[in-house]
């Protein structure tokens, strides 16, 4: 059954990369909820994206599972065209792949580190928004969500700046593509998490780190992905937001309030 909160959403395709663990995982979730088609994308986490999908199907929605390695262009493609050729197009592209890498202080940032930091963040997100553009042209409209993060304004934690900065590529992207779209019914924005509970600070925060960043959020814990999931749903649907383009949805718990 689908939720009246954005009863436009029924029906609509959506594509979220990395979608098998955390915010990806809470946000195919949602938009199951909401009666949209789900094409959940992953790289290394088979058995966790299947999860994902036998809970996308038990709400009621359609699931389709398309895997690669998004750092590649070519493969990036690949899954944004799988998608829409499965689902006859594609109303939404959520991308959400992305990743730290490891904490490595500048002086030890070798070309190797830097292209996978890069491929990962930046090189991946731009090639699903070359591929999902003509789908959404033909169809006349679409929306397009990027995942950047705090750290894009933050600076990010010890040995983050390379992530920190790919992310700020991304909000810039952001702001950049939307005006590139906006003639073509296609609306571009971004959600900005702060920092989630989720594997992302399980492999890469020590609970002394996370213990000091909680220090700096106002509100005085951790967030979920699930609190991130109805920023996905909200700036997707021409219902809520549209009239909302090329913004970044801050979900930090008041961390940073630009």
């Amino acid at each position: 059954m689908s939720e009246t909160v954005a009863p436009d959403l029924a029906g609509k395709s959506v594509l979220i990369t990395g979608a098998s663990t955390g915010i990806g995982a809470a946000a195919a979730r949602a938009f199951a909820r909401a009666g949209c088609r789900v094409a959940i994308h992953y790289n290394a986490s088979l058995n966790r994206a299947e999860e994902v999908a036998a809970d996308v199907r038990f709400a009621g929605a359609e699931a389709f599972l398309v895997g690669g390695d998004l750092r590649a262009s070519s493969k990036a493609r690949e899954v944004v065209n799988a998608a829409a050729k499965h689902f006859g197009g594609l109303d939404i592209l959520v991308n959400n792949a992305g990743g730290l890498v490891a904490r490595v202080p500048i002086a030890d940032v070798d070309d190797a580190f830097f292209d996978e930091v890069l491929d990962l963040n930046v090189r991946s997100l731009v090639a699903c928004c070359s591929a999902a553009v003509p789908h959404m042209r033909r169809a006349g409209r679409g929306n397009i969500v990027n995942v950047t993060s705090v750290a894009a304004r933050s600076g990010g934690g010890n040995g983050a700046a390379l992530y920190a900065s790919a992310k700020g590529f991304v909000s810039t992207f952001t702001h950049g593509l939307a005006k590139e779209l906006v003639g073509d019914n296609i609306r571009v924005n971004a959600v900005s998490p702060g920092v989630i509970v989720t594997p992302f600070h399980e492999r890469y925060s020590t609970p002394a780190m996370l213990e000091a960043f909680k220090a700096t959020i106002p509100m005085n814990r951790l967030g979920t992905p699930d609190e991130c999931a109805g920023s996905f749903l909200y700036l997707a649907s021409d219902a809520l937001s549209g009239f909302v383009t090329g913004q970044i949805l801050e979900v930090n718990g008041g961390q940073v309030m630009p």
